[in-house]
């Protein structure tokens, strides 16, 4: 395990840097400053991360220039007019009638909260991701004449999802360093309980390095990959889905 930490070390300090930035949908959020706006964009950024990266950035640019790319004063002012255009909106299984519901969620949403990060703000005692995770679920489909078929959209440990893109959000709201990559504006979850996020080039170089061991690939698969990257930073495990990702599209480990 020494000899893997100093390794993957190594390629965290190489890819955890801005430059890796332009082509990823972290990009989207990139764009904006004011807090809530970043919370918006990362949040739908991450939710369509499906495909080829560079539709993702198209699909969500275009998402936002409806919005005029001000998305916290869109979602709090908006009229049934500005939402037209989003009868137009379509990225793979993600149509119209999804994209209206999450403009009406963040509505409510921050027309009670002023951080979407209340939202995984769970009233247990002592919560872990998977509570929090399914809290949002419950959260993100209060409003009564929520669409079932969004649900596909929204990853929960409940329905044994490895929630790729819901942890993929939480890692850019939540860490804190000084590589200029991840946002760290949240303060009320810690680094130390993110999951790591499985996608497939994730996926694949972990099981070559023998962090995964389960066949398929779930929400015990991801706190499986977690629980070993936290032997070599407790405090900090998710900052290793920058090697293993960076290898994964290097291909150095087919």
């Amino acid at each position: 395990m020494g000899e893997l930490k100093a390794f993957l070390d190594d390629l965290v300090a190489k890819y955890n840097q801005p430059d890796f930035i332009p082509n990823d949908p972290i990009s989207i959020p990139r764009r904006y400053n004011k807090p809530q706006d970043i919370e918006i964009t990362g949040f739908v950024a991450a939710m369509l991360a499906w495909g080829q990266r560079k539709t993702i950035i198209n699909k969500c640019t275009e998402f936002f220039a409806y919005m005029d790319h001000a998305p916290h004063d869109f979602i709090l002012n908006h009229s049934d007019e500005d939402l037209k255009p989003f009868l137009q909106f379509k990225h793979r299984t993600f149509n119209p009638t999804d994209a209206l519901y999450f403009i009406s969620f963040f509505q409510w949403h921050y027309q009670q909260f002023a951080t979407l990060e209340e939202a995984f703000i769970t009233p247990d005692t002592n919560p872990d991701m998977s509570s929090r995770l399914n809290y949002f679920f419950h959260h993100f489909f209060s409003l009564p004449d929520h669409p079932t078929r969004t649900y596909k959209h929204i990853p929960s440990p409940i329905r044994n999802s490895a929630c790729k893109r819901m942890n993929m959000f939480l890692r850019w709201m939540v860490r804190k360093d000084d590589s200029g990559v991840d946002f760290g504006l949240w303060s009320k979850i810690s680094p130390a309980e993110l999951i790591c996020p499985c996608d497939l080039h994730v996926d694949r170089i972990a099981r070559r390095l023998g962090l995964i061991t389960r066949k398929q690939t779930d929400w015990k698969t991801a706190i499986e990959l977690t629980e070993n990257l936290k032997q070599m930073d407790a405090t900090d495990p998710v900052k290793y889905d920058f090697a293993l990702f960076g290898l994964g599209i290097e291909e150095r480990y087919p």
